[in-house]
């Protein structure tokens, strides 16, 4: 749609300066017109506005001009119709793309919203497309929308701040929300919101200030990040630890590889529920379990293979993508 806008726009402008160029070109050849003479007389006469001519025209002249009233008047009424025509639709356009995407939002469920889409919104947006988990984007910024959605990303124009933005965006129904505005003050005000809509809400934030961090957990967030504390620290850890270091990032991004760290909840319908951790590993080789998380809270790192694992655990694997999409559906039971 916009190239096809963009096109027809080039058109219009080709068109109108061509009948302008065509007519200063024949009253200065014909009837001896200065420039500004020339151009003037041109441009009353395409748009029709009834003003006497400027010099008393010849014959040859009148001829000329009733060629260039047919024709200019023709190119001005299709280049005011073209213009109506690309308005209409581009207003058609944007009021069937709100409702088709409100339709998609409506459809959403175990979710996650990013609300805001910055420097730190726009890398959380993309590591969850890249996980493949539903998700969308909110932030009143219409040029920062665009580039999420030009990146295939579901989004919402709206404040993040509003509780009605947030009831649009599905908040009843989904699973966690990033808070990445601005500013401390409206990732609480955010958080404060989400909470209040949805109690069993998942929320991770950053701190852009130390003294923040309390805040923020008073307001709810469940997970408050530093980019700051966390630059620091790998910094030092790339110095000290670099192999450290390599292996976290070969976890984290895979470096290029079909190999990634997730989580994998047990249910209660499972089969290895209630089995050792052994029987996994087993039917399951090419996945590596680094942790099980317990009910209660406890983790246990790098477990034995005597380890029993419950519904409700919580195992934290390392293997490529079929394999771990294999253990999630023995460990689903679906």
């Amino acid at each position: 749609m916009d190239h096809r806008v963009a096109r027809r726009s080039l058109f219009i402008a080709v068109l109108i300066v061509l009948t302008l160029v065509i007519g200063v070109v024949g009253f200065r050849l014909i009837e001896g017109y200065s420039f500004f003479d020339a151009f003037y007389m041109t441009l009353i006469t395409i748009t029709t506005v009834g003003y006497q001519e400027v010099h008393p025209l010849s014959h040859a002249g009148r001829i000329f001009n009733s060629f260039l009233i047919l024709f200019g008047v023709s190119a001005m009424f299709f280049a005011v119709g073209a213009m109506t025509q690309t308005i209409i639709e581009l207003q058609l356009q944007d009021r069937f793309g709100k409702r088709k995407v409100k339709r998609v939002i409506m459809q959403m469920k175990d979710h996650y919203i990013v609300c805001g889409y910055g420097r730190v919104g726009r890398y959380a947006a993309f590591e969850l497309q890249r996980a493949g988990v539903p998700f969308l984007v909110i932030d009143r910024n219409e040029q920062r929308v665009a580039r999420a959605a030009e990146a295939g990303m579901t989004t919402l124009t709206a404040d993040a701040m509003r509780d009605e933005t947030l009831r649009e965006a599905g908040v009843l129904r989904a699973r966690g929300l990033i808070a990445a505005l601005a500013t401390d003050a409206e990732n609480v005000f955010v958080i404060l919101s989400a909470k209040t809509l949805n109690p069993e809400l998942t929320v991770v934030t950053r701190a852009s200030e130390e003294d923040a961090e309390q805040k923020l957990l008073r307001a709810g967030a469940d997970t408050v990040l530093s980019p700051y504390s966390i630059a620091g620290h790998r910094l030092a850890q790339a110095l000290v630890r670099p192999h450290v270091v390599q292996l976290i990032d070969f976890a984290g991004h895979a470096m290029g590889v079909d190999v990634t760290t997730e989580q994998l909840r047990v249910a209660a319908e499972s089969q290895f529920a209630g089995r050792e951790l052994g029987e996994v590993a087993g039917r399951h080789a090419s996945v590596i379990v680094l942790a099980v998380s317990k009910a209660d809270g406890r983790m246990t790192f790098n477990p034995a293979r005597a380890t029993k694992i419950e519904a409700g655990d919580v195992l934290v694997v390392m293997g490529e993508g079929a394999g771990l999409r294999a253990l999630e559906g023995a460990l689903t039971g679906r």
